[in-house]
């Protein structure tokens, strides 16, 4: 195994997809939730931004290419959404409790899963490491120790914000939910930026 380049990918990831700063918002998301229901959404979110992330990764390009999609239209839908998630974070909506117990799924699945996690920051990260892989099996083991790496960390950084919780107590979550929201409106924003920036050079 490349150990420099499982440096590179688990630095990248880690930075991009940054798990001490994952906790507060998977906090905010998860608010009305027991613990038992908050560890659940921890591990589903992370299956998912796990099969988002290998999926791009091996079919990434051609999936773009063959649906006509280009990188910033990638970023400026990811960006959208995850505004509308930052708005009900700071309106409190998304503290609401739910007659029907799939809340909790919804939103492993969508936003925590993607774009939050495996949003297109790191999904182009990730697609920008196997295109410099030279093809060697070493190469291949390295990418994927550090993706591998990166979920693990982030699984972590999830399952112990019950701990988090139980310090902060329910008035210090509200709090944290409001941060987190302003946080992700920002997040947000400046996805949907790049995105007309980079549309703005493309056509100039």
């Amino acid at each position: 195994m490349d150990l420099r380049l499982f440096t590179e990918v688990f630095i990248t990831l880690f930075v991009i997809m940054d798990p001490p700063g994952t906790v507060p918002i998977f906090l905010g998301l998860t608010s009305a939730m027991g613990a038992k229901q908050r560890n659940q959404a921890a591990r589903t979110a992370i299956l998912v931004a796990f099969g988002v992330i290998v999926s791009f990764a091996v079919f990434g390009q051609q999936i773009l290419n063959y649906m006509g999609i280009s990188l910033p239209a990638l970023k400026a839908s990811g960006g959208l959404l995850l505004l509308l998630v930052a708005m009900e974070l700071l309106t409190g909506k998304m503290e609401e409790p739910t007659p029907s117990g799939n809340k909790g799924v919804n939103v492993a699945l969508v936003p925590l899963g993607t774009p939050l996690l495996a949003g297109p920051g790191a999904i182009v990260a990730t697609m920008v490491f196997v295109q410099r892989a030279d093809g060697s099996a070493a190469d291949w083991v390295a990418i994927a120790a550090g993706v591998v790496a990166v979920h693990i960390t982030l699984f972590l950084a999830m399952r112990f914000a019950n701990v988090i919780h139980r310090v902060l107590g329910d008035s210090g979550t509200i709090l944290v939910t409001r941060i987190a929201g302003l946080l992700l409106a920002a997040i947000a924003v400046q996805l949907v930026a790049d995105a007309v920036t980079a549309f703005v050079q493309a056509a100039s």
